[in-house]
């Protein structure tokens, strides 16, 4: 879904790309169905990136509002509402992790920042869960990504065979929903330069996200790591998606290939993939923050 459009996503499109190459056929035919997905949401990305706050749904007393629905494995969102702000918590796992997160980057910002919400005017925080698209022979299966599409966060279950569930990873949520925040800021370009800024802004407030709600348990949160959750296949080489500390070092494997961030400008990217580097060049402002 990513590599057709410039939807902002977490997974980048060289990890589909590397692995629609692999020799196992059942993780090419996931990067290849990855690299097929239709552009569905084009029109909404490109409407949202124009006029951002048209794309902003105020709550009800103009705070923290939660909503978070269930797209049963379909790619139709937001699909049914299965909890809204103050209800109990869902038996669903995916359910209480974006309602969750997204409570716990609302938190972030307004008592950092004293920033109400994403658009600092209270808009609600919109979610889906259980996201899916289309497979190679037009079967809905589960999305591996996550992303924000001008309007509310989308979450996919991952295949379980490369990716878990993205709403495991409180950086990501955080991440995706900085997405929000720069469209009602600075509303960077999604390409080039611009779009790696952009990026580096998710990951640095995605990554704070998780460090601010972790602030209080026992064990230090020291790594930089982003998406370290994310990973199903077991190895040593896979650690993250982006290690903002050592940008090029998150994984290296023979199916997904080798983290192509680099840490400073002498090794920027200047070639048309990725538009034109959004994902790969924010290794650079990474390090440096």
């Amino acid at each position: 879904m990513c590599d057709r459009h410039p939807i902002q996503c977490v997974i980048p499109p060289y990890l589909a790309d590397q692995l629609a190459k692999s020799d196992d056929p059942k993780l090419r035919d996931l990067g290849l169905a990855s690299k097929a997905s239709q552009a569905r949401f084009r029109a909404m990305r490109t409407l949202s990136s124009a006029m951002p706050r048209m794309m902003a749904v105020p709550s009800p007393a103009g705070n923290k509002h939660r909503l978070v629905y269930t797209a049963d494995g379909n790619d139709q969102i937001p699909g049914k509402l299965v909890r809204s702000e103050g209800q109990k918590k869902s038996k669903d796992k995916a359910v209480n992790e974006a309602y969750d997160g997204a409570g716990k980057t609302y938190d972030f910002y307004d008592s950092v920042f004293g920033r109400n919400s994403l658009d600092d005017a209270g808009m609600k925080l919109i979610s889906s869960v259980h996201v899916g698209e289309e497979d190679l022979d037009g079967k809905m299966g589960p999305m591996s990504n996550a992303f924000w599409n001008g309007e509310q966060m989308a979450y996919g279950d991952g295949d379980g065979e490369v990716f878990k569930r993205f709403t495991l990873s409180l950086d990501v949520i955080g991440h995706e929903l900085t997405h929000g925040v720069v469209s009602f800021t600075s509303n960077l370009e999604y390409r080039a330069q611009p779009g790696a800024l952009n990026e580096h802004f998710a990951d640095v407030f995605g990554i704070l996200v998780r460090k601010w709600a972790n602030r209080t348990k026992k064990k230090k949160d020291t790594d930089w790591l982003i998406g370290r959750e994310l990973w199903a296949i077991n190895s040593t080489k896979l650690r993250g998606i982006r290690d903002m500390e050592n940008p090029g070092t998150a994984y290296d494997h023979p199916d997904i290939g080798k983290d192509p961030q680099p840490a400073h400008m002498d090794k920027y990217y200047k070639g048309p993939g990725d538009h034109q580097g959004v994902h790969i060049n924010s290794g650079i402002p990474n390090r440096a923050f």
